[in-house]
């Protein structure tokens, strides 16, 4: 999926997502909540966080 269609679907500026990609930035935990709603995933599988 392009970064631009990603943008569209979660409302995250390209341009953060890019740098988020390349390891220059973080996300937030809303914006991790967003990112798992538009690729189908739980957001563990984002932040490869295990929580016990």
């Amino acid at each position: 999926m392009s970064l631009a269609k990603l943008s569209a679907l979660t409302g995250i500026d390209k341009g953060h997502l890019s740098r988020v990609e390349t390891g220059k930035a973080g996300l937030s935990d809303e914006n991790v909540l967003r990112l798992a709603d538009a690729l189908g995933v739980i957001p563990d599988d984002i932040t490869h966080k295990e929580f016990t």
